[in-house]
């Protein structure tokens, strides 16, 4: 029998006006909302939990893969530290796992729950509790170009690349606020994926919105410690069915979290995968 919980994720609801929808990044430093022009509406879903089951899901089918891996570096108290020394670890980790010839790292953000305070800032990320996708196929390319020398890019877009984050919980297990995933098989991206404005600063960027489907499976792995990871697939430039595209995730809350648990502190790398 699955070992399941029932809960409510929050999806999108288009605008009401047919306008291509947008959200800012960063929350209102008063308010602590974030300006958008949609709405995110709760839906009753169940979700399996795969502990136990964790060879059940891989990147190419579900978009999404549990492994074993401890971080040598295990601070992570400052962006530097964690460029300097996590990056190149993860780095290697990626093309082992993947068996990528290239592996270039772009950002990474450290999440921490944090309850009553404001999202308003990359230092004071929050778990992202809604119903999203990181990339869509413009917003991948235009990584490409961003990250790497120009004179590379089209070499490096003619072959298949992929972008991937590898998310690991910090400090202490993430029993509170974990990470749910959407298997890919259950995703019609023509029904439910919405390409969506994400405005920061100094830049637009592009995700995709995501509404809400009875058909969507999800999952996710209990009690995950620091010493696992969890490679999301964003974005892969194959798009002709036979793999997984893009995951839909979210975190949301978990009835059977102990109320003792220590809350949520998490790292996601995001990286641009090629493959020769």
């Amino acid at each position: 029998m699955a070992d399941t919980v029932q809960t409510t994720l929050k999806y999108f609801t288009p605008p009401p006006d047919g306008a291509r929808p947008y959200q800012h990044i960063d929350a209102d430093p008063t308010t602590g909302a974030r300006a958008r022009n949609y709405e995110l509406r709760p839906y009753a879903v169940e979700i399996e939990n795969l502990r136990g089951k964790e060879d059940a899901v891989a990147l190419d089918t579900a978009g999404f893969q549990f492994f074993k891996a401890a971080a040598r570096h295990t601070s992570f108290a400052n962006d530097a530290e964690v460029e300097n020394e996590y990056y190149p670890e993860s780095a290697a980790l990626l093309k082992r796992l993947t068996g990528a010839s290239r592996v270039v790292l772009f950002d990474h953000t450290i999440r921490r729950n944090r309850p009553g305070e404001i999202d308003d800032g990359p230092q004071k990320r929050q778990p992202a509790a809604h119903v999203h996708v990181d990339q869509t196929r413009q917003s991948a390319v235009a990584r490409v170009h961003r990250h790497l020398p120009l004179s590379d890019a089209p070499a490096l877009l003619a072959r298949r690349f992929q972008i991937i984050n590898l998310w690991r919980p910090i400090v202490h297990p993430a029993l509170d606020f974990p990470l749910a995933l959407c298997d890919y098989r259950s995703v019609d991206a023509a029904r439910d994926l919405v390409p969506t404005t994400l405005k920061y600063a100094d830049h637009d960027g592009e995700t995709y919105s995501v509404k809400h489907s009875p058909e969507h499976r999800w999952k996710y792995l209990r009690g995950m410690g620091t010493d696992e990871v969890l490679l999301i697939k964003c974005f892969d430039s194959i798009d002709d069915g036979s793999v997984a595209v893009h995951t839909p995730h979210t975190a949301f809350v978990d009835p059977t979290t102990p109320p003792d648990a220590p809350l949520r502190q998490s790292i996601e790398l995001r990286a641009l995968v090629f493959y020769d």
